[in-house]
C-alpha cells in the first residue's frame, strides 16, 4: 500500500497563479475541455447558484470531473455587488479545489481569479478559432473589466488582429485598460470608445463580456459573416444581445443544460422568440466532428458562454503541475497522522 498520509496541499494566491500558463495553453485546455464534453467524457450538472436576499450577488458551485487530463475540481464564485462602495472589496472571490479523482485527496487549493479570466477569455478565443471567418481581422470586446484582459490575451493567439476595438461607458475605465493593456501588444493599436456602435459596427468578432441585464447590442449593427461570443449573461435573466440577432444567427452554447436557464439564449427562449431547436448544437460538438459550425462566410455565428466546471478540471491540473515545479505557494499538511 502506498501511504498519502504525509502528502501536502498546495496553496496558491492569485499573484502565484498568475503567468503559470500562457494564453496559448489556456486555449489548449479550454479545447481540450468542449472535446471532453463533445465525446460525453465527463461528470458535470449545471452550475448551482445561491442567491440571498439580504446580500446582493450570489454564491456559484461549480463541480466537475473530465476524464482527460483525468481530473476533479470544484470552483466557489461568491459575488457581492457591494463590495467595492462598502468594503473595498473586489466585487467576486473565486476560490478553485483540485483534487485527486480517486482518493479524493485535495491536491490544491487556488485563488480562482486569474485562472477564470483566462479561461473565460479562452471560451471567446476558441469559438472564434472554430466559428469565426477565417479573414477575421477587426475584434470589438464590449465590456473593458477583468475579463476584457482575458480576452484580449487568448484572442490575440488566434487571429492576427489588424484593429481592436475597446467598449465601456466609463471613459476611466477604458483609460486604465489602454494604459495597463496596449503596451503589451504591438502588433495593434487599441481603439477605445463610449460609442457602443462604433465599436460593434463592421467588426468580424465581437465578444460581450458585461453584466447587462437588457440588450444593449443591436440587431442593426451586426452585419453578414460576424462570429459574436456571449459571454457576460451567466444567471437567470442575463442579456446583453437584441433577441433579433439570435434570430438571424446560428446558434451554439457550451452546456445546453446551463445556457436554457443562465445563458444569452435564457430570456429570448423564455419569451418564445427562439425555440431550443434552433440552437444549432454545443462547441464541443463542432470540435469533434459531430456538427457543422460556420456554413458560409455570411453566415452569423454565435457562440453562447455561460462558463463550464469542465474548463476548470481540464485547466488546474497543468496550473497545478507548473506551480510545483516553479516552486510557488504554501504546503500544508492536511490531514492528521
Amino acid at each position: 500500500m502506498q501511504s498519502w498520509r504525509n502528502r501536502k496541499t498546495l496553496i496558491l494566491s492569485r499573484t502565484e497563479m498568475v503567468g503559470l500558463l500562457t494564453p496559448a495553453e489556456y486555449n489548449g485546455c479550454v479545447e481540450q475541455a468542449y472535446r471532453m464534453h463533445g465525446e460525453r467524457r465527463f461528470y458535470m450538472d449545471p452550475k448551482g447558484h445561491i442567491v440571498l436576499d439580504k446580500y446582493p450577488g450570489e454564491w456559484e458551485a461549480m463541480p466537475s470531473y473530465i476524464e482527460e487530463p483525468e481530473a476533479a475540481a470544484c470552483k466557489w464564485v461568491s459575488i457581492r455587488e457591494r463590495n467595492r462602495e462598502k468594503y473595498d472589496l473586489p466585487t467576486v472571490f473565486s476560490i478553485l479545489i483540485y483534487t485527486h479523482p480517486e482518493t479524493g485527496f485535495p491536491l490544491a487549493i487556488c485563488d480562482g481569479s486569474h485562472h477564470t479570466v483566462m479561461r473565460t477569455g479562452s471560451a471567446a478565443a476558441v469559438s472564434a478559432k472554430w466559428l469565426a471567418r477565417k479573414d477575421s481581422s477587426v475584434l470589438a470586446i464590449v465590456g473593458a473589466g477583468h475579463m476584457a484582459v482575458g480576452v484580449l490575451a487568448t484572442c490575440n493567439e488566434v487571429f492576427r488582429w489588424r484593429e481592436v476595438r475597446v467598449w465601456s461607458r466609463s471613459q476611466a475605465t477604458l483609460d486604465h485598460f489602454v494604459k495597463e493593456q496596449q503596451p503589451k501588444y504591438a502588433s495593434f493599436e487599441l481603439r477605445p470608445s463610449t460609442n457602443l456602435e462604433k465599436v460593434v459596427r463592421g467588426a468580424d468578432v465581437v465578444v460581450t463580456v458585461t453584466p447587462a441585464r437588457a440588450p444593449i447590442v443591436s440587431n442593426e449593427w451586426i452585419g453578414a459573416g460576424t462570429h459574436i461570443a456571449a459571454l457576460g449573461a451567466d444567471k437567470s435573466g442575463d442579456q446583453e444581445l437584441d433577441p433579433a440577432i439570435l434570430q438571424r444567427a446560428r446558434i451554439f452554447v457550451d452546456d445546453i443544460r446551463q445556457c436554457r436557464t443562465d445563458g444569452e439564449i435564457n430570456v429570448p427562449l423564455s419569451q418564445g422568440l427562439i425555440k431550443e431547436q434552433d440552437i444549432a448544437g454545443e462547441i464541443g460538438e463542432v470540435i469533434v466532428g459531430k456538427k457543422k459550425g460556420r456554413t458560409s462566410d455570411r453566415e452569423i455565428t454565435l457562440f453562447d458562454s455561460t462558463g463550464i466546471a469542465l474548463q476548470d478540471s481540464a485547466t488546474i491540473p497543468l496550473e497545478y503541475e507548473r506551480a510545483l515545479a516553479a516552486g510557488v505557494g504554501i504546503e500544508k499538511k492536511m490531514i492528521s497522522t
